[in-house]
């Protein structure tokens, strides 16, 4: 038999908001099919009144949690903890807390990740894969971060759309001779950024790809040779490029410009600010929950495999190209 005061407290509720106490239970419960506006609405009000159904109880009866979990590569990457933030957001917003899981750089560790929040009897699992892995979870529902490419993906950043902008942007800016920046050719997040980039400056401007794991190219020869523009696949190594080019004597962006990508913190705690490509890490995390909400509910259709394009912020670090420069102008025959 429900206590007494639960139905009491849902009552109350119910009334201040002019709706039924089953729409009541069912947003405090996680059940049945009620908009996350009401789920909000409701919660915000139990909250006000000092009423929390117990989370364990619901659980019994629902066979529910109401809590997600979330398996990142590896959280002391500066990139996940924003993506990390915008997920628990979204889930806030639809009635769900939140679990972080860290595969500390390796597949065993998002197997054992994955199985941990399992057993603490999350709802379902967001699951940001380790390079070359295709984790299996059939106990309950997932939905994949990963990249178009990947057969199991359920929404990915367009990372192609991303080194497109960033390549047109500094054409617009009349740079037509580039060097293209990667740090792990292995990465398909960073080959597809690479890609977008060639993509944009084909038969338009000269450049070089150039993978830097370990020795950094010399800046100074390359813009002897007419190089005036860096795209980078992310803020650190945008970081690293403007650094060696001051050391050596080149002006960011007078001499050189320089181009990020991610928007991480520090391309505003930096001199010069760091022009970057901005993931919309609010949309990913909207359709990535919607995604897995649906499968909780085991809706008959679900959301197909989506891409989320990117932006651009100019700031500092990008110019136009020196109109003294010999090779400002030359193009590819």
């Amino acid at each position: 038999m429900k206590n007494q005061k639960q139905i009491k407290n849902q009552k109350q509720i119910a009334r201040e908001l002019g709706i039924s106490v089953a729409t009541v239970s069912n947003a405090l419960r996680g059940k049945g099919r009620v908009s996350a506006s009401v789920i909000k609405l409701v919660t915000s009000r139990a909250e006000q009144v000092g009423y929390f159904p117990s989370a364990a109880g619901r659980a019994l009866k629902t066979g529910r949690s109401n809590i997600l979990g979330l398996v990142v590569p590896d959280i002391t990457n500066a990139v996940f903890p924003k993506f990390a933030q915008g997920v628990e957001a979204e889930a806030d917003k639809c009635g769900y807390g939140i679990l972080i899981a860290d595969s500390r750089g390796t597949q065993a560790g998002q197997n054992s990740a994955i199985r941990q929040l399992i057993q603490r009897g999350v709802d379902g699992i967001i699951v940001l894969p380790q390079r070359c892995t295709a984790p299996e979870v059939t106990s309950v529902p997932c939905a994949f971060a990963s990249t178009p490419g990947d057969i199991n993906n359920t929404v990915a950043a367009n990372h192609i759309q991303g080194g497109q902008i960033a390549a047109r942007a500094l054409l617009d800016l009349g740079h037509r001779n580039f060097l293209l920046l990667g740090n792990d050719s292995e990465s398909q997040v960073q080959k597809d950024r690479i890609q977008g980039m060639m993509e944009a400056l084909e038969g338009i401007a000269q450049f070089e790809v150039c993978w830097t794991p370990d020795v950094f190219p010399d800046l100074v020869e390359k813009n002897k040779t007419g190089v005036t523009a860096i795209l980078t696949v992310s803020d650190l190594l945008a970081l690293r490029a403007v650094t060696q080019a001051e050391r050596a004597g080149l002006k960011c962006p007078q001499e050189i410009s320089v181009m990020g990508f991610d928007d991480l913190p520090l391309a505003t705690a930096v001199r010069p600010t760091l022009s970057t490509i901005v993931p919309n890490t609010t949309e990913l995390s909207k359709r990535l929950v919607a995604y897995l909400s649906a499968a909780i509910h085991r809706d008959v259709i679900l959301p197909k495999p989506s891409l989320v394009d990117m932006s651009i912020i100019l700031r500092e670090s990008t110019g136009p190209v020196a109109t003294h420069s010999p090779h400002s102008t030359r193009r590819l025959k």
